[in-house]
């Protein structure tokens, strides 16, 4: 491979896009087919979206091209030649690169460090005051810069994706593929990035390959776009030429979807949930909760974004009892609230956590099981609160199945065995299933299919409407934007601004999720 300063000139002197296409690309694990004969174009210099929900394929199709997975199947053709990927390193020296959705820098090293380790032919002895002068004409020929002096341990969340992308421009990778890559940040990070990148595509320097859920980005950036389901190309076309709907109809297919429920303009009530001052500190010491102060009424949702990392999970904990407070009081109707299993049930306080396979069930136990962990110890599940009796656990098991339409082949299936919205759909139904005066749930859609993200959207806003104070933690800012009334943004772990959702935009919000006031 050629040295990378070298070549990178010729990022902004002749257009240097690659063109890329797979032919009849099929991949198999065992008897599962994860890409079934999948043909695509990505023309050189465009800005093209993959589309498809989880499963879809998207994933072992680009681990493919990048050489992770041997297709079974099928050919890759790179500027209109079919390329051999046989690893990573061969996609490397081919110029494709990969941004993936957790960083993979090294934190402790500065940024030009981590650039400069990243070359094939980085020396065993670096001369940095060479290397130094070489990276600082690099950034002069790049449409962004990012902080190269600093660890990458104390860099924003922005300023590191800025680097991933730098570090694959300074190897000379001529297609970038983007693996969500803005799920990290905030959309104002997310708009100015993926900007940059339209720019780049646009002059015919790069070509680019997002996968990304949010069609507002699609529609903003991407000029053509693929849709994936089950394994096989099912459309696509130019963005232009399509809508939104046009496009959840592809990923989706004939697959039901429940009309979500409508936002009632009841009027709001007393306050029901209210933290006041909730201290808290990290597994290792620090503090991670810093006087969060926020009230929330029945009859509203309120929806806590911030970037990852902020404090999210970790109030979340300390409301569910998984992480001691060191300051501050939980009240629930002017009454102090300790996070314990009688508390929760006294008080009808229900809750949906992030990762609820981990967090909330048992993956061993039964779903009939699962779904009385509520009340498996009250009549009629149990006689003087310890004797069980299984026929009306399962009896209750069957009813709340049917009603919330989770898929299982029976009541006594390990629940570890349901897919993900399945899972979640179980979890509602053991939560929503009686009177909710308090509803905490925390990214509750995170990687779920079309419908299961309507049917719980729909289950939030019905329990908004019947009265219940929903706390809504979530790291997507347009689910926040569709479900809450008011909007909490969190920083450095605290409530650093809050708006009734009227009375914002998304700038605003972005904004203050950076830190800036």
């Amino acid at each position: 491979m050629s040295n990378a300063l070298s070549a990178a000139p010729s990022l902004v002197s002749t257009p240097r896009a690659m063109s890329l296409e797979t032919i009849g690309m099929t991949k198999t694990f065992g008897s599962f087919t994860a890409l079934d004969n999948v043909s695509l174009k990505v023309d050189a210099g465009s800005f093209h979206a993959l589309l498809g929900e989880n499963g879809a394929g998207k994933s072992t199709l680009v681990k493919s091209i990048m050489g992770y997975y041997h297709a079974d199947k099928g050919s890759l053709l790179l500027d209109g030649h079919e390329a051999q990927v046989r690893n990573p390193r061969d996609a490397r020296d081919l110029g494709l690169g990969m941004v993936y959705q957790h960083f993979t820098l090294v934190p402790c090293l500065t940024g030009a460090e981590n650039l400069v380790i990243s070359r094939a032919d980085a020396p065993a002895v670096i001369d940095w005051k060479k290397e130094k002068k070489a990276l600082d004409a690099f950034l002069d020929r790049m449409p962004f810069r990012a902080p190269l002096d600093k660890p990458v341990s104390s860099l924003a969340a922005g300023e590191k994706q800025k680097l991933e992308i730098l570090k694959l421009l300074y190897l000379d990778q001529r297609l970038l593929i983007l693996d969500e890559p803005t799920s990290v940040l905030t959309p104002q990070e997310a708009d100015e990035i993926l900007g940059l990148l339209k720019g780049m595509t646009d002059r015919g320097d790069i070509s680019v390959v997002i996968i990304t859920h949010k069609f507002r980005e699609v529609t903003a950036f991407a000029d053509a776009l693929s849709v994936l389901r089950r394994g096989k190309r099912v459309g696509g076309g130019l963005v232009k030429d399509m809508t939104t709907d046009e496009m959840a109809r592809l990923m989706i297919g004939d697959t039901p979807i429940r009309q979500r429920a409508l936002r009632q303009e009841n009027t709001t009530g007393p306050v029901t949930l209210e933290l006041a001052g909730l201290m808290a500190d990290g597994d290792e010491g620090a503090s991670v909760l810093n006087a969060v102060n926020l009230k929330i009424h029945s009859g509203e949702i309120v929806g806590i974004a911030g970037v990852s990392g902020n404090g999210q999970s970790q109030l979340v904990e300390v409301l569910s009892g998984q992480r001691p407070l060191r300051d501050g009081r939980i009240f629930v109707r002017d009454k102090p609230f300790e996070p314990t299993r009688d508390a929760y049930f006294r008080l009808k306080i229900f809750g949906l956590p992030e990762e609820p396979l981990k967090n909330a069930t048992v993956a061993r136990m039964t779903v009939a099981e699962n779904l009385a962990f509520r009340n498996f110890d009250r009549p009629p599940n149990a006689k003087f609160g310890w004797w069980l009796s299984p026929g009306p656990m399962r009896t209750k098991a069957r009813e709340l199945i049917a009603r919330y339409r989770v898929k299982t082949q029976s009541p006594e299936s390990a629940i570890g065995d349901l897919s993900g919205g399945n899972v979640q759909r179980a979890v509602l139904a053991r939560e929503l299933s009686g009177e909710v005066d308090v509803l905490i749930v925390a990214n509750p859609c995170f990687g779920l299919d079309f419908a299961s993200v309507a049917e719980i959207r729909s289950q939030i806003m019905e329990q908004r409407n019947k009265g219940a104070a929903v706390l809504l933690v979530s790291e997507d800012l347009d689910e926040i934007l569709e479900l809450a009334d008011r909007v909490a943004v969190m920083s450095e772990g605290t409530i650093a601004f809050v708006s009734p959702i009227g009375e914002t935009d998304r700038a605003t919000i972005g904004k203050h999720m950076a830190g800036h006031e």
